[in-house]
């Protein structure tokens, strides 16, 4: 692309670095993930210390991000946590980085309820004061692109639009009306990609396809950075992607993030949590497990697809969201595994699951070809998949104890998932209302055991008492035959 310049980093003073660059889209599917990913991986081949955000509850975007970094991506939103959360984790994750940049949701002003734009990629923006980048699908038009702009640089005057990502572009005349419309509110053209730049993403049901799941990915990462460095006006991107330097002195009124450890015992013994990652298993938030870290656990990564027993001594089980119904054949043949879950969570292992987690707890998985297969047979139920998509912010009350939550306790949480159960929880485990309704909706969730099943994802940053009562239950599970707890060695995980 003539007249961008390649990506030259450490140009600029601290004096005059920012403190990081939202990228937003002037509406979905207008190309802001290519843009955030080229524009990550080719920081990333300049500086190892690149740390990337990703606006709303979304766990695939962050896989990416973190591939192309090196570094987990965080998410920021302020309705499963809080706006002072969203502040605090940006700042403490940013402490150490050269370049921050936040990819955003869905269209720049487009907000969780569709009415206000709270947890819009403009809120996120008018918290951390960050400069924005506003990437336009340019593919079916010309010189209507003032309007858009322009329209998008003056809807709020709190949101700094910094400049634009031409997308799409088909030709060098379409270019030049492009230009030729846009200079006449002087906006910087920061990138421009062509219709033929264009890199695909594989995707299926729930969105992209994980990262895990793409062999291929060096090779569009590669892509990707090239893109990077040839399309993006580099001395003008640097100094709004540099992070500021920390406050000189901490604001008192600010909590910690992250929590600090807690105080403990010398002989108070550190619960060993076995979490499910592979690629049937791959939606955590990073903040919760650094929380659970920080709270005294000792985290132990294991596979169901590939193990044929779980870790040995551990003290509970973490199971996250994925796609377990895309592996439904190879989890169902690992008969000895489901085997041994069921033994060991029926006989009180401390055990969370959500979504994912739920699915592979159930008697039985009826994928999307209408294939049944077996799995743990924990839960009373069968679960179906489904064309229907459930989406959306929920809070959701306990009206009964599980391991994590009290009768009574409310939080915040986001589901996401075409599948549902064929026998509702007798006794369910919360009761919830969507985001923005005054009344309940319905029911959900399975306490037995000590097993708390629930399709809610929850970003414990706006909950660590969940957090906290996990790591409590699996820190009683290791003590329970023990009158001192220092009389049970640590032993090493199976191999698997």
């Amino acid at each position: 692309m003539g007249g961008m310049s390649r990506i030259e980093v450490g140009i600029l003073s601290t004096a005059d670095a920012a403190g990081g660059l939202v990228i937003a889209g002037e509406r979905s599917g207008v190309g802001k993930t290519t843009v955030t990913l080229a524009l990550l991986a080719a920081l990333a081949q300049k500086s190892a210390r690149v740390q990337s955000f990703k606006v709303g509850p979304d766990y695939i975007d962050p896989m990416f991000h973190r591939q192309a970094t090196g570094r987990p991506c965080y998410n920021l939103d302020p309705i499963l946590t809080s706006e002072t959360y969203v502040q605090q984790c940006f700042a403490h994750r940013c402490h150490a980085a050269e370049f921050a940049l936040v990819e955003g949701v869905m269209g720049l002003f487009d907000g969780a309820s569709g009415r206000s734009d709270v947890a819009s990629t403009a809120h996120i923006a008018r918290l951390l004061n960050l400069p924005v980048l506003l990437v336009v699908d340019c593919g079916r038009l010309s010189r209507s692109v003032l309007a858009i702009v322009h329209g998008y640089r003056t809807l709020d005057p709190r949101v700094q639009i910094a400049g634009v990502v031409l997308n799409r572009v088909g030709s060098d005349r379409h270019l030049d009306l492009l230009r030729e419309a846009l200079a006449r509110i002087d906006i910087p053209i920061l990138g421009v990609l062509r219709r033929q730049d264009a890199i695909a993403l594989p995707d299926r049901h729930l969105g992209l396809v994980p990262t895990a799941e793409l062999p291929q990915l060096p090779e569009i990462l590669d892509r990707l950075a090239h893109l990077g460095h040839t399309c993006f006006d580099w001395p003008a991107l640097i100094p709004l992607l540099q992070t500021a330097p920390p406050p000189r002195r901490a604001d008192p009124r600010v909590c910690l993030y992250p929590p600090t450890p807690p105080l403990l015992h010398p002989s108070t013994p550190s619960p060993r949590i076995a979490v499910a990652q592979d690629a049937a298993f791959s939606f955590y938030y990073p903040d919760n497990l650094d929380l659970l870290t920080a709270l005294g656990a000792d985290l132990v990564p294991w596979s169901p697809l590939q193990a044929k027993q779980p870790p040995a001594d551990i003290d509970g089980f973490y199971l996250g969201g994925g796609f377990p119904e895309m592996f439904a054949a190879e989890l169902a043949a690992n008969q000895p595994l489901r085997d041994q879950l069921r033994t060991l969570i029926s006989q009180g292992l401390p055990t969370y699951a959500e979504c994912g987690g739920l699915m592979y707890l159930a008697q039985t998985l009826v994928d999307l070809d209408g294939k049944t297969w077996d799995m743990v047979g924990l839960l009373p139920t069968a679960v179906r998949m489904t064309k229907r998509l459930t989406l959306g912010y929920r809070q959701a009350t306990a009206i009964q104890t599980s391991s994590v939550l009290a009768v009574g306790q409310t939080v915040w949480g986001h589901e996401f998932h075409r599948s549902e159960v064929d026998t509702p929880p007798p006794q369910p485990l919360c009761q919830f209302k969507r985001y923005g309704a005054e009344h309940p909706h319905g029911v959900e969730g399975w306490s037995l055991h000590q097993v708390h099943a629930s399709y809610l994802h929850l970003h414990w940053g706006g909950c660590p008492q969940v957090a906290a009562s996990l790591v409590a239950a699996c820190r009683r599970y290791r003590t329970r035959d023990c009158p001192s707890s220092s009389t049970r060695a640590a032993k090493p995980p199976a191999p698997h």
